[in-house]
This record gives C-alpha cells, sequence and structure tokens, in this order.
C-alpha cells in the first residue's frame, strides 16, 4: 500500500516525541502536585477567589469546590451564549437558542466540546476566544486536579489525615493552569501559527470562487484555541470542519503536532502517578496499558481503513470518502485513535464517513472509558479504578482481601467502584433507548437500519464519556437532541468525579498494609496483562449486544 511506509514513519516520530517528553513532563506534574511553594501570580488568584490554597480539603469539601466551580462555569457560558449579540466581537451573530446555550454551556465546562452548530457561523470572537477557550483551560484543568486527588489519596497513610483529605481542589486548579497548561498552550499556539494556522480578530472577507460565486472567508483567534483543545483533550473546533479545515490544520506536519499534543499530559499523569505514590513501577505499567490499547486501536483502524471491507486499497490508498487530501488514510485513522482514545473529540476526518468496522473500534474506544490513554486526568483515575477492579479480582482467586498500593479493598470501595462503572453504561444504553424510540430522536438519524443505530448510539457514547466526536449524519441541532445529550455529558463528568473522590478519601483514611504471600504485584508484566483483560472484558460485556446491532451487522453486510 503506498500509505503504508509514510504511515509507519508518522507513528515513529509521533513515538519518539512522546518518549522524549512524557518522563519530563511527568516529573513536572508529581512535583507540582506534591509542592507546597506558590507562586506569586497565584497567589493573587487565591486572593481574588477569597481561599485558603494551604487547606487541605476533605474528599467531601473538594468534590463541592468541583461541582461549585464547574456550575459557575455553565451559568457564565450559557449567559455568553443568550447575550452574544449584545457583546463586542460578535461578527453580526444573534444570540444561541435556549437549549442550544444550555448545549454548549455543558459540553465545554463538562471537557466534552459536542457542537451542534458550525463555528464560523454561529459564534463571534468574544466568545469564541472567551468563552470556549477560557473553558478549554479550566476542564481540563479539573480533570487534572480530580486525577492529582485520587493518586494523593492512595499515597497518604492514614494518621497524616485521618479523615479522608485529599488535598486543595483551588491550589491543584491553579497551578496546573498556570504551570503547565498555559505555557505549554503558548508554544505550540506559536509553533501552529508558523505552521499556518489562523490567528486574528478579522472580520470575514468575501471571495470569489473558481466558479464566480462568492465565499465568506472567516479569520478568528484560530491557533489560540486549537493549541489548548488538543493539550487538554477537549475537543470541538473554530471551524465546524474542525481539524480538517485547512486553518485549523493546514499540513500533514501540523496534523502530526495535534495528535502530540493529544497523547502528551495524558501519559504524562501516568508517569506522575508513579512518582506521587513513591514508586516509579506503578505509573510505568499503567501507561503500558494505556499504550498497548491505543498500539492495539491504531493498527484496527488503519487496517479497517486502508484494507477492511468497503475500501477500494488498489485505487486510492484506502477508503478516502470524507478523509482529507492532505492527510491521506492513515494520518487520519491515526488521528481518529487517538481522538476517540483520549476523549477529545476533534476530528481531521468525517468519522460518519469511516468503515463499518473502523467506526465500530472508534466506538469501543470510548465505550472503554476513554483510558487509552485517555482526558487529561479523567484517563488517569479511569484507568486505576479498572486497577482496583483488577486487584479485587485478583484477590478473590486466591481467597484473600485485596489491596492496591497497600490500600484495603472492602465492600464499601467496592461499591464506589461498581457504581463508577455502571455509570458510563446506563447513561448510555438508556439514552440510546430514548432517542431511538422517541419521535423527534429517530427525526434526526440521517440512515435507517444498522448505521442509523450506529448514528445514535455514536452520539450518545460520545457525550457520555465526554469525548465530543459525532458521526456527522445525525442532526443534533434540535431541542431534543441538544437536551439529552446535554444530560448525559452532565452526568457522565460529574458522577463519576464524586465516586473517584469518595474512593480518594477512603483510601486516604486508611493505614497501608504491608504486602503478603497472596498480594498481586501491581507493577510486573502479569498485572498489565490482567488490567488489559479486565478494560476489555467490562466493555464486552457491556457493550457486544449493541455493537453486533451496528457496525458489526453493517460490517458483515
Amino acid at each position: 500500500m503506498s500509505e503504508l511506509a509514510p504511515a509507519l514513519g508518522q507513528i515513529a516520530a509521533l513515538v519518539v516525541l512522546l518518549a522524549l517528553t512524557v518522563p519530563s513532563l511527568g516529573r513536572w506534574l508529581a512535583h507540582l502536585y506534591t509542592s507546597e511553594r506558590h507562586l506569586g501570580v497565584e497567589r493573587a488568584t487565591y486572593r481574588v477567589l477569597r481561599v485558603d490554597p494551604d487547606a487541605d480539603q476533605h474528599w467531601r469539601a473538594y468534590a463541592l469546590a468541583v461541582l461549585g466551580f464547574s456550575l459557575v462555569g455553565v451559568v457564565v457560558l450559557y449567559a455568553f451564549g443568550r447575550l452574544q449579540q449584545h457583546l463586542p466581537l460578535s461578527l453580526g451573530f444573534g444570540a444561541l437558542p435556549a437549549d442550544g446555550a444550555w448545549n454548549t454551556a455543558v459540553s465545554f465546562v463538562t471537557s466534552t466540546n459536542w457542537q451542534w452548530y458550525s463555528g464560523e457561523a454561529t459564534l463571534g470572537h468574544l466568545m469564541q476566544a472567551s468563552g470556549l477557550t477560557v473553558q478549554n483551560f479550566l476542564s481540563a484543568g479539573v480533570g487534572m486536579a480530580v486525577a492529582a486527588a485520587f493518586a494523593r489519596g492512595l499515597a497518604r497513610r492514614g494518621d497524616e489525615t485521618g479523615d479522608g483529605r485529599v488535598g486543595n481542589f483551588w491550589a491543584d486548579l491553579v497551578r496546573t493552569v498556570v504551570r503547565v497548561l498555559l505555557p505549554i498552550a503558548l508554544l505550540a499556539a506559536l509553533v501552529l501559527v508558523v505552521m499556518g494556522v489562523v490567528q486574528n480578530l478579522s472580520d470575514s472577507h468575501l471571495v470569489t470562487t473558481l466558479t464566480g460565486g462568492h465565499q465568506a472567508i472567516t479569520g478568528g483567534p484560530v491557533a489560540s484555541q486549537e493549541a489548548i483543545k488538543e493539550l487538554g483533550t477537549n475537543g470541538g473546533g473554530f471551524y465546524n470542519a474542525n481539524s480538517a479545515h485547512p486553518f485549523e490544520n493546514p499540513t500533514p506536519l501540523s496534523d502530526l503536532l495535534e495528535v502530540y499534543l493529544l497523547l502528551l499530559v495524558p501519559f504524562a499523569m501516568a508517569w506522575a502517578f508513579g512518582l506521587i505514590v513513591g514508586d516509579r513501577r506503578q505509573g510505568l505499567a499503567i501507561l503500558a496499558v494505556m499504550g498497548v490499547l491505543l498500539a492495539v486501536s491504531v493498527a484496527l483502524l488503519t487496517w479497517a481503513e486502508m484494507a477492511g471491507p468497503g475500501t477500494a486499497p488498489q485505487l486510492a490508498g484506502g477508503a478516502m470518502e470524507g478523509k482529507e487530501q492532505r492527510f491521506g488514510t492513515a494520518a487520519s485513522a491515526l488521528f481518529a485513535a487517538a481522538t476517540t482514545g483520549t476523549s477529545t473529540g476533534a476530528v481531521n476526518a468525517m468519522h460518519d464517513s469511516l468503515t463499518a468496522p473502523g467506526g465500530g473500534v472508534a466506538m469501543v474506544n470510548m465505550m472503554l472509558g476513554e483510558i487509552a490513554p485517555g482526558g487529561v486526568g479523567s484517563g488517569l483515575y479511569g484507568m486505576l479504578v479498572l486497577a482496583v477492579v483488577t486487584v479485587f479480582l485478583s484477590g478473590l482467586m486466591v481467597g484473600r482481601t485485596p489491596e492496591y498500593l497497600g490500600k484495603k479493598i472492602g465492600q464499601q470501595e467496592m461499591v464506589l467502584v461498581a457504581v463508577y462503572v455502571l455509570t458510563t453504561p446506563v447513561l448510555v444504553l438508556v439514552a440510546s433507548a430514548v432517542a431511538l424510540t422517541a419521535p423527534d430522536g429517530l427525526a434526526g438519524l440521517q440512515e435507517s437500519g444498522p448505521h442509523g443505530l450506529s448514528e445514535a448510539v455514536y452520539a450518545v457514547t460520545s457525550a457520555s464519556n465526554n469525548n465530543g466526536s459525532a458521526f456527522g449524519g445525525l442532526t443534533s441541532g434540535t431541542p431534543f437532541w441538544n437536551t439529552l445529550l446535554g444530560l448525559c455529558m452532565l452526568l457522565g463528568r460529574f458522577v463519576p468525579i464524586v465516586l473517584v473522590l469518595a474512593l480518594a478519601g477512603r483510601f486516604a483514611r486508611q493505614q497501608p498494609v504491608p504486602a503478603g504471600a497472596g498480594t498481586l504485584p501491581t507493577h510486573r508484566l502479569l498485572f498489565v496483562v490482567l488490567l488489559t483483560g479486565v478494560a476489555l472484558v467490562v466493555v464486552g460485556l457491556t457493550y457486544v449486544p449493541v455493537l453486533a446491532l451496528g457496525p458489526i451487522v453493517e460490517s458483515l453486510s
């Protein structure tokens, strides 16, 4: 295949870039979440917020801070949408409808960035920059803060806190934004500008097309939004075509940079976890599982798009429908695997045009809970919850109380874990059933049969897992879909966060117990294999029936 050699070269370059930078960023993150020192700009921020950054919060206080801060974000962004016509740099665009403003506010606060609208034809520059881009920083910071709190819960000894204290949300959030997200996003934005990504505050320009018609070309602060949307695994796009648009992603080199930004922080969070708990091998084991799952996903998606059912490799090098000629099939498959494996939702190709098995792989990536390697923060704590499940199952096999990193896993811990594991599948399956039985839900589907089912299931899976990518055939900008998907995004984000913080609090209270003869070593190859298997089995038991009715049937037909 003509594209195979460049595809392998692109993957090799990506692996080298990650190998060179993930350890350094992981060490910096571990220092960030364990240091007691505050920078001057951070102290000024705490004074404005009127919070004490040195107060060690109980997990309930930490959770309330997360929920309260996020609620304020929803209200502010909703107001932005409803009042847009009165704001500067609105470009003449009117207010968003109430259901659309609700959906957009929830979408960006939950780091989903699901978009029912065309960005260049609906939103002005001020809302794009001061509303959506700001939330890209803050929502990513929230996810990383929660992951840091969970890591602390596992690392702390019960006699240090005694009552489930897991750190300070405000310190975690501010440090994450100031010391990690802002500097890297600024550097990435400058590089993207050099590569040709648009960055200005200009109004639209009317140009004459080759056919003699006229088209309005919109500029805007694109590079600054593009950098943090990828780095923070947020997704969304300044333009409707997202990262398939040449103003957002002009060249194969910029495309590779964006995939690198998607994966950088999630892998670095796993590295930092090992350092926070005092055993780097623990972080490497988690990172290995993430890497294996991502590699399998990339391989399957590349095969599906280059040689699978419905492709024409002898003519075009693979399935080219819905893909950009600038990138080709292999680069589109790599981007699709990375974006659905990291809860990002950005796309450089239209996922509705993926082959049936390719679309199925993208759905499975999200159904895994997006742990390969997952979103910034959410990928780490999602994988750690599955690690607890793995240790619990191994403990049952040898007939002893299981423990993870010296923390016992009893009935109450497993209740929290079970509810966490079931939350997203319940949202996906219930919302899919509602959408496929309600007339307003069916009206949004472009296709009937298995592909129509896939459109609906993909949408609610994307929303419930806070991904944001979509099968383009679904007409989602209606009151029904905006409301349903908004609820999925809200519950899919914050129910798991509260459960994770509650679990962190229980672990923080415990005294570590010494490892015994029946303790499963969680830093060796056996654990990596078991954890990978648990992740796949959980998805298989939950979602195989609905996958069989959608992409599997479509592949066979």
